[in-house]
């Protein structure tokens, strides 16, 4: 475990800090009581949204808050700035890495680049990049998930509630990454009901244009599934999804959110009788995990994927409608065993 110092901070040592982030987007860190690199543990760079999302950074967030409380060092979290470059991405993480913070992740696809090179300057750090699964270097861990298992229980949940037979699937951005959301959503509906209609579509072509931090764009895109009979909509978009998840409450329809237990996001309480379930996946335990086993002394890298089988994706049950729904429970049950035999086999395009 690293040495916890007594010593207090010195004021210049706090700006400088500050000052080394302050060129490549804005940081929060802990109150942490030393900048000796010992004392100094994980730091995360967000993806597009930024932390306070309720879902993908905010799940990262709280994988960070959780090594914070049990290892006793320093944290650091690295908000994104608009229009930046991969060039400015891997400023900021190589800064990190530079001030001693071990591992340094980069959270998103967006950082693939970034995270390449860093790692390629500070072979003695351990990075890692979530939803990526194309760097390959000794000192990197690609934290990856099977979202398109979730997604398929998704669609099963969606199947089994809708009253109108149509249900919706709101995507951020059009990319392979959300195309498997969309693939395991899909499937899971027809494999339960074949006349269940799906309505899908993608915000943007692009994350610089807003796909994944506008919640105007994705309250106007479920308004459209709602005129088109839509009863249940499934957003995986970030940011936006939360103004899905406002206008189902507005039209008293279904919302299933995704990443994160949105049920249980304090920012979305007065949405929460709308929110069926999530479709989760744990980036909160795999950021841990990889802060633990940097703490070890033995840090994982290569691809580390979580699943159906490992936990580390799923449907949340925090809302008792859906929880207490037996009959639901069961054939969502059913099908997870399946996918987890093999006897179904996902789809994730």
């Amino acid at each position: 475990m690293r040495r916890i110092s007594r010593i207090t901070v010195a004021g210049a040592a706090t700006a400088s800090l500050a000052l080394a982030l302050a060129a490549c987007g804005g940081t929060s860190t802990s109150s942490g009581s030393s900048e000796s690199k010992d004392d100094k543990g994980i730091a995360i760079a967000y993806d597009v949204g930024g932390r306070g999302d309720q879902s993908f950074n905010d799940a990262a967030y709280a994988g960070l808050q959780q090594a914070e409380k049990e290892f006793g060092y320093k944290t650091a979290d690295v908000e994104p700035t608009d229009g930046e470059t991969d060039a400015d991405k891997e400023q900021r993480l190589a800064s990190l890495a530079k001030q001693g913070y071990d591992p340094v992740v980069g959270v998103g696809y967006a950082y693939a680049a970034a995270v390449k090179g860093a790692a390629e300057k500070y072979p003695d750090t351990t990075f890692g990049i979530v939803d990526d699964s194309t760097v390959e270097l000794d000192n990197v861990a690609d934290l990856v998930f099977s979202e398109e298992q979730a997604s398929y229980l998704a669609g099963v949940a969606a199947a089994e509630t809708t009253k109108t037979d149509v249900v919706g699937f709101i995507g951020g951005v059009d990319i392979p990454l959300i195309h498997k959301f969309r693939a395991g959503f899909e499937q899971g509906v027809k494999d339960t009901n074949p006349d269940v209609k799906v309505v899908s579509q993608f915000l943007t072509q692009t994350a610089e244009e807003g796909g994944f931090s506008s919640p105007d764009k994705g309250k106007a895109a479920a308004e459209g599934q709602v005129e088109k009979k839509a009863d249940v909509i499934y957003t995986a978009a970030g940011l936006s999804g939360q103004g899905a998840i406002e206008a189902a409450a507005a039209n008293k329809v279904w919302a299933i959110g995704v990443d994160s237990d949105q049920y249980a996001q304090e920012a979305l309480a007065k949405y929460k009788g709308s929110i069926l379930t999530s479709a989760t996946k744990d980036v909160a335990k795999s950021v841990y995990k990889l802060a633990q086993s940097v703490e070890d002394k033995a840090p994982r890298t290569g691809i580390l994927r979580g699943d159906l089988a490992s936990g580390e994706v799923g449907l949340a049950q925090s809302n008792p409608v859906f929880a207490d729904n037996a009959k639901l429970q069961d054939v969502i049950e059913t099908a997870k065993k399946k996918i987890i035999s093999g006897d179904i086999k996902v789809q994730s395009s």
